[in-house]
């Protein structure tokens, strides 16, 4: 086997939403395996911050401002950084927010925008860089998906369907697209042990885990929480020539939780 199939030599590779948490760890591995760095946030200082955070790890990161919600943002960012970069060879759709809201007591204006960020965003972004990458003769479309698209839980109405939607969006570019050496694919992370989860799993005042994250643990064969570096290896092999006859799948890191019922009370 040629394990030069894994590297990313040469490639360009545009991580939505990739200053900190899930996007940064796989945009590292991404950069480790050989491709240029280009990243987006919603404000300036996101960006700065990301950019400051890759320096210290010695990659070299392209970091713009940019709304992926707003289709003319997304095609002026596109643009800018096929003439300033190059064209994008590899797409991760990692932007997204969560609002956790039981479903009665949630706006409608609130629905709209986790599904315009989570679900939207990923189609507008991706509609954008397909072009190029048809010219070019291929690329990689990687879209974050989660555990959501396939269960619910309480409180999660809008980011379970605008997951849901995502794995099927994920299924038809896969679809329309695989004609022209266009593979898209999504990873669905487990529960993951990121800063914004970090009150989760807090040791109580009484020396016990915190309830979620022994819910966690008893859901999870693994008995761990995942770290955000356990995404970095199905990323790169979802990006490299190694996944080229890999397409339309969602490939679930999440320790087992979806092919386990759970311990027996």
């Amino acid at each position: 086997m040629n394990m030069d199939a894994f590297r990313l030599d040469g490639k360009v590779a545009l991580v939505t939403g990739a200053s900190y948490g899930i996007g940064f760890a796989i945009a590292s591995a991404m950069a480790e395996a050989g491709a240029t760095i280009v990243f987006n946030d919603i404000k300036q200082e996101l960006v700065d911050k990301g950019v400051a955070a890759y320096a210290e790890q010695g990659i070299t990161a392209h970091g713009y401002v940019c709304d992926v919600t707003d289709e003319d943002a997304v095609n002026e960012l596109v643009a800018k950084i096929e003439a300033e970069v190059g064209v994008i060879d590899i797409l991760v759709n990692n932007a997204g927010i969560i609002k956790r809201i039981p479903m009665v007591e949630m706006s409608a204006k609130d629905f709209r925008q986790v599904i315009d960020v989570d679900l939207n965003a990923p189609f507008i972004v991706s509609r954008a860089v397909i072009p190029s990458m048809i010219r070019k003769g291929g690329g990689k479309i990687i879209n974050i998906c989660s555990m959501m698209s396939e269960l619910g839980r309480e409180t999660v109405s809008a980011y379970a369907a605008a997951k849901g939607g995502l794995k099927m969006l994920t299924k038809n570019i896969a679809s329309e697209y695989g004609q022209y050496n266009i593979q898209c694919n999504g990873i669905g992370p487990g529960y993951i042990a990121t800063p914004q989860t970090a009150p989760l799993r807090e040791i109580q005042p009484d020396g016990s885990r915190h309830p979620f994250d022994q819910f966690i643990l008893a859901k999870t064969p693994a008995n761990r929480w995942g770290e955000a570096s356990d995404l970095s290896g199905p990323a790169v092999f979802l990006a490299s020539a190694a996944s080229d006859f890999v397409n339309g799948h969602i490939l679930y890191v999440d320790g087992g939780i979806l092919a386990y019922i759970g311990k027996q009370p």
